[in-house]
């Protein structure tokens, strides 16, 4: 019995999942993103992700990441959570 296509496809899938295991996180602009963008950040859902919209239509862009513990309901925490992916470009 030939293991050669077993063996080859099991190589595949092991190198397909170890590419994803080290791929970047994507960088969010907390400056332009939208509502749905901003939803996906870890400890982020809809009514924050608003918030975080209307604190920037109201105050202009964020100066850093740090600012978003501005916004009502995010601490410190979620920004740490979060801070590889958060950008003000």
């Amino acid at each position: 019995m030939k293991r050669t296509p077993l063996m080859a496809m099991m190589v595949l899938l092991f190198s397909l999942f170890a590419g994803f295991a080290h791929a970047e996180p994507v960088t969010i602009n907390i400056n332009t993103a939208d509502i749905e963008t901003l939803a996906s950040l870890n400890g982020i859902g809809q009514s924050k992700a608003e918030a975080i919209v209307a604190y920037r239509d109201a105050n202009g862009p964020f100066q850093s990441s740090e600012d978003l513990t501005n916004v009502k309901g995010i601490g410190e925490r979620t920004v740490a959570k979060n801070a590889e992916r958060l950008t003000v470009e």
